[in-house]
């Protein structure tokens, strides 16, 4: 990574927190046009990990809380991504004075599809904090024109990460997974995307269901220990979501902390004797079949290979399981492609940041099911 004084560009600060509820990705991204084509150099990433409270604060925000915990913790959460912006922007070696603009995901609270969607992290706070444009709230304004509003990664898939020659599907593992099929160049017209189910986030969840004193499946241990119940799988796969035609979306409302009780009763009720470690294998085979129904049942292009990014990407359990389902195709890591692939989303919305400034559209219709290609975000100044 270099240091941004002195050199031609725009930077942007990314910062990205998912359903995984893990920390802050935060990015100082360093974007240059010409003649309407965008390159992106990524140089400075951190991650800022949740304390046990926050992440305790945030996973209660999904299921429950009164209009003065949502206000407090909106305000909350935008000190905790104004923080990670200012480490990140200090690692990197540059001045605040040289950022264009923060943009802000914010943490989904709630996401209805088509309906509504809500992401706490206060923009002004963050503004506040640092002295520099926050570009936030990036999904209303697509589901406002009846669009899905995600997946939004689209749009960095396409500009940034296509192949030149060949399809290519680049599966992201975060909470959600979802993939965007990219054609050769990025043409944006060729482009589909959609959420494919679980990501990360069953797993993660089902292990602290099981194992409190564990953040998540470190390396893959637990998953790699047990013996996957498969009809449970099947079972949990004639959900009426992943039969659904794209474009779709989901998160944190339907694969829930009920939903893994759920599916917790009912490993043990179809195998008494079952382990906590055959549970966790249960999960990433739900994740890997859930991921190998949707190419199978939605993507017709001749995808060459498969890129898999997002913390799910750093178990190897869970890219071992989604290899073998979706054999032959090849299947690779983000990181041995481009970078740390635990950046990309941070780098994706710092993208519609520069977009917003730019006042181009961010949203990829075909993706989304928008019904036109729209500006993403909402400026709030320093």
């Amino acid at each position: 990574m270099t240091a941004a004084a002195n050199e031609s560009g725009t930077l942007v600060v990314g910062l990205m927190s998912g359903t995984s509820l893990d920390g802050v990705a935060a990015a100082v991204v360093r974007f240059s046009d010409r003649d309407g084509a965008i390159s992106a150099e990524l140089v400075g990433f951190t991650q800022r990990d949740y304390t046990r409270e926050q992440h305790d604060r945030l996973a209660r925000a999904l299921v429950q809380g009164s209009p003065a915990e949502y206000c407090r913790l909106g305000f909350d959460l935008g000190d905790w991504l104004a923080s990670a912006a200012a480490e990140v922007i200090a690692e990197a070696g540059v001045s605040r004075k040289e950022i264009a603009a923060i943009a802000s995901h914010g943490q989904s609270i709630w996401h209805e599809p088509g309906h509504s969607t809500w992401q706490l992290g206060e923009s002004a706070v963050i503004a506040e904090r640092l002295g520099v444009p926050v570009v936030s709230d990036f999904r209303v304004r697509d589901v406002a024109a009846g669009g899905q509003g995600a997946p939004l990664v689209s749009m960095a898939d396409a500009m940034i990460f296509s192949s030149p020659t060949e399809w290519r599907a680049l599966q992201n593992l975060g909470g959600i997974g979802n993939v965007t099929v990219v054609p050769p160049g990025g043409d944006l017209s060729g482009i589909r995307a959609f959420d494919t189910g679980p990501g990360a986030g069953v797993i993660d969840k089902v292990t602290r269901a099981l194992r409190p004193e564990l953040p998540y499946d470190i390396d893959g241990k637990l998953g790699a220990a047990g013996n996957p119940i498969s009809d449970v799988v099947t079972t949990l796969l004639a959900n009426p979501y992943f039969a659904a035609e794209p474009p779709k979306s989901t998160g944190p409302e339907l694969f829930s902390p009920a939903y893994v009780a759920s599916m917790i009763e009912t490993c043990r009720r179809e195998r008494p004797d079952c382990t906590d470690e055959d549970i966790v294998a249960t999960a990433v085979e739900l994740t890997a079949r859930s991921i190998e129904d949707s190419y199978r049942r939605f993507i017709a292009e001749p995808v060459a290979d498969v890129v898999l990014s997002g913390g799910g990407a750093k178990n190897p359990t869970l890219v071992r399981a989604i290899s073998a389902a979706l054999a032959p195709k090849s299947v690779r890591l983000f990181d041995d492609l481009f970078f740390d692939g635990e950046a990309k989303e941070a780098v994706a919305f710092a993208l519609l940041g520069y977009l917003h400034l730019k006042g181009r559209f961010g949203n990829v219709r075909s993706a989304t099911g928008a019904r036109g290609s729209r500006i993403l975000g909402k400026l709030t100044p320093p």
